[in-house]
């Protein structure tokens, strides 16, 4: 990031490389440190004396910019890893498979850090350190703001709309070696900045990146994350259900919750959320929104557009409102103030207005709507000074996040910019994201992210004292476990499966069916059959002997007819329950995060009635009972008409407590797993697991 010295590996005596943009930026931006062309043949670079091999470099050489072919970097790399040079950015991308392994060995034992490859480095805007294979824009100049993107485009799309100073741009790249969560942490050090933005594509160490966003929040700077790749489907290759009601959204969507991580849509919000978190203080007491505004038609748009983004719209308290009727005679005392409802502009008061709003209890931050658009005819705009002179006196006094939207996302007038900003007003282009960028500045609270990462810690603990024996033994499995399998793991932790066993024949199933009794339900075993009653392999209501010869024999009619290659291992033989609430309980792999739990409502229609919630194993009984909490099954257990009975939903808690506690146990064992269906109980709210499939890698 500050490196005194620079070697250029890959700047040419006879055409223009990015190695010698690199050199020409940081002439260009009067970089204060030596910089080292690297050739074999020449003697001069843009006339800087060339150093023939990186063995011949001094000793305190900090950094080596890597601009060569694909072929060349592993072996460049041996060679900086024997000489004096301590870092690396590789700009190259293009590589084959072997070429890419022998990087990363190199990158995972080297002292020294490799950064990239695929990436176009970083810019210190802070030293004017511009380590960038392309010109930055001439417009951009040094502030407190930090992006680090994995792409480089998007950095580039980002630095060239975002009207506020910059600190450091780092484009990652692939993260061969070092990742964005180590820029992340070493960003919360850097006095030059207080607020950060991440455009990712991936994650590649989630616990390393919620620990980075820990050491943000309590330095009490902000950080926010555009995750890219929303749409992906399926986390686990599997036929089990929770592959199919998940997304990879999802994991993401509960790691930037439970480690209190702002997140945005696209590079609009992104930008704004920026903008506002590098002026404004962060909320403190209420975390809903007082909006104001001289238009009742913007007002109210924005009170819609909170609401349908789940941005709180504060409701204010008797003296608040007391206090507006009295500022405002006319008005409606309630949220959103519109100033043009009292008619008469004497009467107005509109600064006593905003004080009002910013001293009541619930108000976090105070939004004013205001056109500031750079189109405006010039008489307009004066027209409007006399209100943006009362948001700039309000803002500067102001003790809460004080915030003024320009409703489009046109460019604003930069006199109007350069006002508000001399009192510490952000001034956001567009509703939506200036409303979302202003709700960002209730998040970044120290110890969400820390306690996230503390339970999820690589070498933790395993809650069942018999895990790494089922750990070998499963590793052992490939595929659906069988039924009986299935079950005993089960047991291990808890869950309360039916009374079931497989039998051979008809024959072994006359001589057992005492140990579970009639009526029965008859089931297919087989490793190969994941959901069973979609080929004929449950029957249900067998009374008797001759009903359980039936059954048998109509499985095996069935099965064979509809899948003739399939094995079948055998028989189930299971306790049949009386009709109760289907619930679904289950988990998929969701690397790189761990294990993802579903809880919904169940059923042979779980993927078409999709009632679910997902959170990251493990959960604590708070976090299964607020899981359950978000489902209509819910509903349906708290009592719904007279259809149901309100039933206690404690015993579907524990099991998705346990569930959980086997997923994280198995990680990387056993790769999804279905509870489907979950029988519970009407009224006392008791839960057998009456089926389950259960994929091992």
């Amino acid at each position: 990031m500050r490196p005194r010295s620079v070697a250029v590996v890959g700047a040419s005596a006879k055409r223009a490389t990015q190695g010698n943009v690199v050199i020409s930026n940081l002439k260009d931006w009067g970089y204060n440190g030596t910089i080292f062309p690297v050739h074999p043949e020449a003697k001069e670079i843009d006339g800087l004396a060339a150093v023939n091999s990186v063995a011949s470099l001094p000793s305190d050489t900090d950094l080596a910019i890597v601009a060569i072919p694909a072929a060349r970097v592993p072996g460049m790399l041996d060679e900086l890893e024997q000489s004096p040079v301590r870092s690396a950015i590789v700009f190259t991308n293009g590589f084959s498979e072997e070429q890419e392994r022998s990087i990363r060995e190199l990158g995972s034992s080297s002292r020294l850090i490799v950064h990239g490859p695929n990436c176009m480095g970083l810019v210190n805007f802070t030293d004017s350190i511009p380590l960038y294979p392309s010109r930055p824009s001439k417009r951009l100049r040094a502030g407190k703001v930090a992006i680090v993107a994995q792409s480089g485009s998007a950095a580039i799309s980002v630095m060239n709309s975002t009207v506020i100073g910059l600190s450091k741009v780092v484009t990652m790249g692939s993260e061969f070696q070092v990742a964005a969560a180590d820029y992340i942490r070493w960003l919360a050090d850097d006095d030059a900045t207080n607020a950060i933005g991440v455009i990712a594509e991936s994650i590649k160490d989630p616990v390393a990146l919620a620990y980075a966003a820990e050491s943000v929040h309590a330095a009490g700077k902000s950080l926010v994350v555009l995750k890219v790749g929303r749409t992906a489907s399926g986390l686990a290759a599997t036929q089990a259900h929770t592959g199919a009601l998940v997304s990879d959204w999802d994991a993401y969507e509960d790691f930037f919750s439970a480690t209190n991580i702002a997140t945005v849509s696209d590079y609009d919000e992104l930008i704004a959320s920026l903008e506002c978190a590098a002026v404004a203080r962060k909320m403190v007491g209420g975390a809903s929104l007082g909006i104001v505004g001289i238009s009742g038609g913007q007002t109210a748009l924005a009170c819609d557009l909170a609401e349908a983004r789940g941005i709180g719209v504060a409701a204010f308290g008797e003296g608040t409102q007391k206090r507006l009727l009295r500022a405002l005679p006319g008005a409606s005392g309630r949220n959103p103030i519109d100033f043009g409802a009292t008619v008469n502009v004497e009467d107005r008061n509109p600064a006593e207005a905003i004080a009002a709003v910013l001293d009541d209890e619930e108000v976090g931050a105070v939004v004013a709507l205001q056109d500031t658009q750079e189109s405006l005819n010039p008489a307009t705009l004066q027209n409007y000074m006399n209100i943006l002179n009362v948001y700039a006196q309000s803002g500067r006094d102001a003790k809460k996040p004080f915030v003024v939207i320009s409703p489009t996302a046109e460019n604003v007038d930069p006199g109007v910019r350069a006002l508000l900003a001399e009192n510490g007003i952000p001034l956001l282009r567009g509703l939506t994201p200036g409303l979302q960028a202003v709700e960002h500045l209730n998040l970044g609270k120290p110890g969400p992210a820390a306690a996230w990462a503390q339970a999820r810690r690589p070498g933790r603990d395993y809650f069942h004292p018999r895990a790494e024996a089922l750990r070998r033994q499963l590793s052992e499995r490939s595929g659906a476990l069988d039924a009986e399998s299935a079950f005993d793991v089960l047991r291990e932790y808890g869950l309360p499966v039916v009374k079931s066993i497989v039998v051979a024949d008809e024959e072994e199933a006359i001589r057992r069916a005492g140990e579970i009794g009639f009526p029965m339900v008859v089931k297919v075993a087989s490793g190969q059959i994941q959901h069973r009653s979609d080929v004929g392999g449950v029957v249900l209501d067998v009374g008797d002997e001759d009903a359980l010869q039936s059954a048998i024999a109509t499985i095996r009619s069935k099965v064979g007819a509809a899948m003739p290659d399939a094995t079948i291992d055998g028989y189930e033989l299971q306790e049949q329950i009386l009709a109760g609430i289907e619930a679904l309980a289950g988990f998929t792999s969701a690397a790189p995060f761990g294990q993802l739990i579903v809880l919904g409502s169940g059923g042979t229609l779980v993927e078409i009635t999709a009632d679910r919630a997902v959170k990251l194993a493990p959960l604590s009984k708070d976090e299964a009972g607020a899981m359950l909490d978000r489902t209509k099954l819910a509903k349906i257990l708290d009592g719904y008409r007279n259809l149901t009975p309100k039933t206690d939903k404690s015993h579907l808690i524990d099991v998705a407590v346990n569930l959980s506690r086997l997923a994280n146990d198995l990680d990387g064992i056993m790769l999804a797993c279905d509870l489907n269906p979950v029988v519970v109980r009407k009224g006392t709210g008791e839960v057998r697991i009456v089926d389950a499939l259960c994929i091992t890698a």
